[in-house]
């Protein structure tokens, strides 16, 4: 081949590798569950390589010389480069070319130029670019192999760094880990200890150890009296390293879901390593604020009897120390009876979704437990802002209303935004969801996605379904469960936004339920 095309290709695979990049990052540089996602969407290059294969087949038949198909060849990658989309700029989540992305990235196209020369030296044929080509989103994993050992390094001196900065500045460390609810419960926490003394709360849904250790390091200061660490799970053992970071003081365990079934395959792992937390805190001679409900699970109930004193329930029923009665959704928010330490309370708060007042229970629960006076706490509770893409209620100009819970999605989320959904309609406007469903279920997925799409029957009148083909079981069952309800499929979530722009009246009400990242959504034209 012509040095024209290999040069084209050089500057090919510098796009496509940033492409591939994009999902990489997404995929939190996991080369597994990246290698699964190129098999389960098919994401490997189809132009290029077609072209490239009736080029050489042509060859093959008519003889044809070689440069009148170098030229061909040159074009054709050239044209493709061109229209190949930055994801930098172009994106839901755009690409952040971090360092560790730009080292990755270029070890990927230094071993990519290196298959290409080799290619060129040795066995220049078509069949052999080809096989170059679709050797470009593999050269990001071998990348991150190889600079595994540095990567471990880079991060073993920043985790140093800030739990060493920990352990001299001593604030009061709160973990909080659950299925979900636990970003709210953060949210809220932060707002009443905030009111009172000066927090640092994890940003957003940051909960890994390198973008906590970040948080530390840049953030932290000798005046604040309260840490509040939001801790993922991502295996098990993983939350356990968390601790190791930054030993929790007191811990809040909010739920336990299927959120995280497609990562852990049962409930019961999910609990253990969930309690990695309630763990570390009991062996610190901390107190654990728990949802009741999730002593359910036979490992919580056992761990729970070894460690009552150091547990503060929260729940419903009478053996749990803060004890939440009824639960009333207005069009201003919530409201909740609630007893804690013998009184009664009535908390109120601007925030939407009856499961907010467990939120909010464990959040004033463990307020109380760090000394915050009860008054004080729902003085601080009545002022707490709404949580952006949270069930967050918006009005808009034109008189419609948007319900956002955009962010993600679980099971008690989903049907509590559409009990929302339903108050907030007025007499003539239409309750409109737009959902893609939920994700990482694993093998509930279909179960749950019929649950939810019979909710849905019964609170919404028009279903936006985006990306109907994941999620065609919720999408029969609102057709069963109500049978004169309108069903628009979108293929993407800018799809639903332009249907709406051109059909939504005044009046109507609207609940954006879940929006996909790129790697759900973006279909890669490769």
């Amino acid at each position: 081949m012509t040095v024209l095309f290999l040069a084209i290709l050089l500057v090919f695979a510098l796009r496509r590798e940033m492409t591939y990049l994009h999902i990489f990052q997404q995929e939190e540089y996991d080369g597994r569950r990246f290698v699964r996602w190129i098999v389960t969407r098919l994401a490997v290059d189809k132009r290029a390589t077609a072209i490239l294969l009736i080029l050489w087949i042509v060859q093959r038949l008519w003889h044809l010389a070689a440069m009148p198909v170098d030229w061909g060849a040159s074009i054709a990658l050239a044209v493709l480069t061109a229209i190949e989309t930055d994801p930098r700029k172009k994106a839901k989540k755009p690409l952040a070319m971090t360092p560790r992305a730009n080292r990755t990235y270029s070890l990927a196209l230094a071993l990519f130029v290196a298959a290409a020369v080799a290619v060129a030296v040795f066995a220049a044929r078509l069949p052999l670019w080809i096989a170059a080509i679709q050797f470009i989103p593999f050269t990001l994993v071998l990348a991150n192999l190889i600079l595994q050992p540095f990567e471990a390094r880079v991060q073993k001196r920043f985790w140093n760094e800030a739990h060493e900065k920990l352990l001299r500045l001593k604030p009061t460390t709160i973990g909080i880990t659950g299925s979900f609810g636990k970003t709210s419960v953060k949210h809220i926490l932060s707002h009443i200890l905030g009111a009172n003394a000066p927090t640092l709360a994890t940003p957003g849904s940051v909960n890994t150890p390198m973008g906590i250790a970040r948080v530390v390091r840049e953030q932290l200061g000798t005046h604040h009296r309260f840490f509040i660490c939001e801790m993922g799970a991502y295996g098990p053992g993983s939350i356990a390293r968390l601790c190791r970071l930054a030993g929790p003081d007191l811990a809040a365990i909010t739920a336990i879901g299927p959120a995280h079934y497609e990562r852990f395959k049962s409930l019961e792992a999910v609990v253990r390593t969930k309690f990695e937390l309630a763990s570390a805190t009991v062996d610190r001679g901390g107190k654990v604020v728990l949802n009741e409900e999730i002593l359910q699970f036979a490992y919580a109930r056992e761990f729970y009897e070894q460690h009552k004193e150091q547990f503060v329930l929260v729940g419903a029923s009478p053996r749990c120390h803060f004890r939440i009665g009824e639960t009333r959704q207005t069009a201003e928010g919530i409201e909740a009876d609630v007893e804690w330490l013998g009184k009664t309370y009535c908390l109120s708060s601007h925030l939407f979704g009856r499961h907010h007042a467990l939120n909010l229970g464990i959040a004033f629960a463990v307020a109380c437990v760090l000394g915050v006076p009860a008054e004080d706490v729902l003085t601080a509770i009545k002022s707490a802002p709404q949580i952006a893409h949270r069930l967050e209620v918006k009005h808009e100009p034109g008189g419609q209303i948007v319900i956002d819970d955009a962010y993600n999605s679980n099971p008690t989320g989903f049907a509590n935004g559409l009990q929302i959904l339903d108050l907030l309609r007025n007499g003539t406007g239409r309750r409109i969801l737009v959902t893609p469903g939920m994700v990482e279920l694993g093998a509930v997925h279909d179960e749950e996605h019929r649950k939810a799409g019979l909710e849905a029957g019964k609170f919404a009148d028009v279903l936006l379904a985006v990306l109907p083909g994941r999620i065609g079981t919720l999408i029969r069952a609102f057709k069963e469960a109500n049978p004169q309800g309108e069903v628009v499929e979108c293929a993407t979530f800018a799809q639903a936004q332009e249907w709406m722009r051109r059909n939504l009246k005044p009046a109507d009400v609207v609940l954006l339920e879940n929006d996909l990242p790129d790697l759900y959504e973006r279909k890669l034209r490769l």
